[in-house]
């Protein structure tokens, strides 16, 4: 605001009407920063709220984490492409389905992660009883 005070009385424009068009700026800067902070803030709760929902219903750390982080990234590049192409309208519905697809594909990563786990423990298994059994004889 100090700045567009400066501004509009180098322009040569009264104390008055360098203060009028000072707070209309102020105003306006406002507004954009609330704006911007609301589509910083969005998608942070909405991978909060997926996290607890998954630990809430049973599910387990790891699978709240990989759901979180899917609805995070899915809710912020939804909304930056949507936006891209349709503006405020593009934003909310980008975001929307971002964090939908995003948690869906978080949750697909950590089945597959889960799966890869659960088949090294098998292999492991497979050759503890093989060292087990070759050394018995």
């Amino acid at each position: 605001m100090q700045k567009a005070l400066q501004d509009a009385m180098s322009q040569g424009l009264s104390s008055k009407e360098a203060a009028k068009q000072a707070t209309k700026a102020g105003k306006k800067a406002a507004k954009l920063a609330t704006q911007k902070a609301e589509r910083v803030t969005g998608p942070i709760i909405s991978s909060g709220w997926d996290f607890f929902e998954v630990v809430y219903y049973g599910g387990t750390m790891s699978e709240g984490f990989f759901r979180g982080k899917g609805t995070l990234l899915g809710a912020y590049g939804g909304g930056f492409f949507g936006e891209q192409v349709l503006g405020k309208f593009g934003y909310l519905v980008g975001s929307q389905l971002g964090g939908y697809m995003g948690g869906r594909i978080g949750l697909m990563v950590y089945d597959v992660a889960n799966g890869i786990h659960y088949v090294l423990r098998i292999i492991e298994g497979k050759e503890l009883d093989k060292k087990l059994t070759d050394s018995e004889f």
